[in-house]
Protein backbone atom coordinates (compact mmCIF):
# COMPACT_ATOMS: atom_id res chain seq x y z
CA UNK A 1 0.00 0.00 0.00
CA UNK A 2 2.84 2.20 0.12
CA UNK A 3 2.76 4.96 -2.39
CA UNK A 4 5.15 6.55 -5.18
CA UNK A 5 7.10 8.58 -2.62
CA UNK A 6 7.48 6.10 0.15
CA UNK A 7 9.07 3.71 -3.11
CA UNK A 8 11.16 6.65 -3.61
CA UNK A 9 12.51 7.19 -0.43
CA UNK A 10 13.16 3.52 0.10
CA UNK A 11 14.88 3.26 -2.87
CA UNK A 12 17.08 6.53 -2.39
CA UNK A 13 18.07 4.82 1.33
CA UNK A 14 18.97 1.66 -0.46
CA UNK A 15 21.06 3.15 -3.24
CA UNK A 16 22.51 5.46 -0.33
CA UNK A 17 22.89 2.50 1.94
CA UNK A 18 24.68 0.29 -1.06
CA UNK A 19 27.07 3.12 -2.13
CA UNK A 20 28.12 3.58 1.76
CA UNK A 21 29.14 0.09 1.76
CA UNK A 22 31.00 -0.08 -1.54
CA UNK A 23 33.26 2.84 -0.22
CA UNK A 24 33.68 0.64 2.79
CA UNK A 25 34.61 -2.70 0.67
CA UNK A 26 36.58 -0.34 -1.10
CA UNK A 27 39.12 -0.48 1.64
CA UNK A 28 39.92 -3.64 2.54
CA UNK A 29 40.46 -4.05 -1.40
CA UNK A 30 43.47 -0.91 -1.70
CA UNK A 31 44.84 -2.33 1.50
CA UNK A 32 44.40 -6.17 1.54
CA UNK A 33 47.57 -8.21 0.00
CA UNK A 34 45.69 -11.11 -1.45
CA UNK A 35 42.19 -10.96 -3.17
CA UNK A 36 41.37 -14.04 0.02
CA UNK A 37 42.78 -11.12 2.76
CA UNK A 38 39.78 -8.42 0.95
CA UNK A 39 37.14 -11.18 1.29
CA UNK A 40 37.55 -11.80 4.55
CA UNK A 41 36.60 -8.29 5.44
CA UNK A 42 32.72 -9.09 4.34
CA UNK A 43 32.19 -11.37 7.08
CA UNK A 44 31.60 -8.92 9.72
CA UNK A 45 29.04 -7.10 7.34
CA UNK A 46 27.14 -10.06 6.36
CA UNK A 47 26.26 -10.28 10.17
CA UNK A 48 24.86 -7.14 10.43
CA UNK A 49 21.21 -7.93 9.53
CA UNK A 50 21.05 -10.25 11.61
CA UNK A 51 21.88 -8.77 14.98
CA UNK A 52 19.36 -6.12 13.91
CA UNK A 53 15.54 -5.80 13.84
CA UNK A 54 15.49 -7.25 10.56
CA UNK A 55 14.08 -10.50 11.52
CA UNK A 56 13.20 -10.24 15.21
CA UNK A 57 12.02 -7.12 16.67
CA UNK A 58 14.70 -6.09 19.22
CA UNK A 59 12.65 -5.63 22.76
CA UNK A 60 13.20 -9.71 22.29
CA UNK A 61 16.51 -9.96 22.37
CA UNK A 62 18.89 -10.13 25.49
CA UNK A 63 19.65 -6.90 26.90
CA UNK A 64 23.42 -6.89 25.85
CA UNK A 65 22.49 -7.74 22.34
CA UNK A 66 19.32 -5.34 22.09
CA UNK A 67 21.99 -2.62 22.84
CA UNK A 68 23.95 -3.64 19.73
CA UNK A 69 20.73 -4.18 17.75
CA UNK A 70 19.30 -0.87 18.78
CA UNK A 71 22.47 1.27 17.87
CA UNK A 72 23.91 -0.33 14.59
CA UNK A 73 22.70 0.80 11.42
CA UNK A 74 21.39 -2.16 9.95
CA UNK A 75 18.30 -1.52 12.45
CA UNK A 76 17.11 2.32 11.82
CA UNK A 77 17.46 1.25 7.97
CA UNK A 78 14.94 -1.78 8.36
CA UNK A 79 12.59 -0.17 10.78
CA UNK A 80 12.52 3.18 8.28
CA UNK A 81 11.97 0.78 5.30
CA UNK A 82 9.64 -1.19 7.17
CA UNK A 83 8.10 2.30 8.31
CA UNK A 84 7.12 3.44 4.84
CA UNK A 85 6.03 0.60 2.97
CA UNK A 86 3.07 -0.14 6.14
CA UNK A 87 2.49 3.86 5.63
CA UNK A 88 3.46 4.81 9.30
CA UNK A 89 4.81 7.79 10.24
CA UNK A 90 8.69 7.70 10.06
CA UNK A 91 9.72 10.50 12.58
CA UNK A 92 13.50 10.71 13.71
CA UNK A 93 13.98 7.33 11.92
CA UNK A 94 14.59 8.49 8.48
CA UNK A 95 16.99 10.81 9.87
CA UNK A 96 18.75 8.74 12.01
CA UNK A 97 19.14 5.87 8.92
CA UNK A 98 20.42 8.50 6.92
CA UNK A 99 22.82 10.34 9.11
CA UNK A 100 24.03 6.36 9.55
CA UNK A 101 24.11 6.07 5.67
CA UNK A 102 26.12 9.65 4.98
CA UNK A 103 28.58 9.23 8.06
CA UNK A 104 29.69 5.95 6.99
CA UNK A 105 29.92 6.84 3.29
CA UNK A 106 31.84 9.91 4.17
CA UNK A 107 34.59 7.83 6.57
CA UNK A 108 34.69 5.24 4.28
CA UNK A 109 35.24 7.69 1.44
CA UNK A 110 38.11 9.56 3.74
CA UNK A 111 39.85 6.27 4.65
CA UNK A 112 39.36 4.36 1.24
CA UNK A 113 41.16 7.96 -0.14
CA UNK A 114 43.69 7.92 2.35
CA UNK A 115 44.57 4.06 1.34
CA UNK A 116 45.05 4.97 -2.60
CA UNK A 117 47.68 7.98 -1.70
CA UNK A 118 49.57 6.06 0.28
CA UNK A 119 49.25 3.10 -1.83
CA UNK A 120 50.17 5.10 -4.95
CA UNK A 121 52.84 7.07 -3.10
Amino acid sequence: GAGALAWLAVAGILILFTLALTWLAVIPGLTAKSVDGASVFAYPLIFLPFISSAFVPTRTMPAPVRAFADNQPVTSIVNTIRDLFAQRPVGTGVWIALAWCAGILVVAYAVATLSYRRRIA
